[in-house]
């Protein structure tokens, strides 16, 4: 056996284990440090697959941008969010459930899906293939324009629900 199987089952339980950190510690700041951690590990995931672009998108964008953002947005907002009430739901058994009924459903379908043979030969135009695909309008330039439509809308939302004094008692 090589190194990078050993490499990629360490580096994957790691990975798993900063991502249940992250929906399992009590401290934001903590739960957003996890999530660099997480992001950070499907990049070497990455690397590990030969996929540099993929990895350099995931530091660059989810770890330089929309985590840093998650933790700014955090700092900003803590002096609103004061601790008051329980910090956990008292159905938190039901989203449990529900979360082990939908893992158990989609690890039974990927397991039964034929996966069709990886290419052999050079792959390096793949990213040319998937970028040109993203703007062709007899492929995916719909739902990719209605995916930025809707995180335009998140942005709106977001922005609406953290001003002051909108809020309803």
């Amino acid at each position: 056996m090589s190194a990078t199987p050993i490499i990629f089952l360490v580096v994957a339980a790691l990975t798993l284990a900063a991502a249940f950190l992250v929906v399992t510690v009590r401290n934001l700041i903590h739960a957003a440090v996890w999530l660099v951690a997480a992001l950070f590990g499907v990049a070497v995931i990455f690397v590990l697959l030969d996929a540099g672009f993929m990895a350099t998108v995931q530091v660059v964008l989810y770890i330089g941008a929309i985590a840093i953002l998650i933790v700014f947005a955090v700092m900003l907002t803590r002096r609103v969010m004061q601790d008051v009430g329980p910090q956990r739901n008292a159905n938190w058994w039901l989203g449990a459930i529900v979360a082990i009924v939908f893992f158990v459903a989609i690890s039974s379908l990927l397991w039964r899906t034929a996966w069709p043979a990886l290419p052999g030969g050079d792959v390096g135009d793949t990213v040319l293939a998937l970028g040109r695909s993203l703007v062709d309008p007899n492929k995916y330039v719909i739902p990719f324009e209605v995916a930025s439509v809707m995180l335009i809308i998140a942005l709106i939302g977001s922005i609406a629900v953290a001003l002051p004094g909108k809020q309803s008692e």
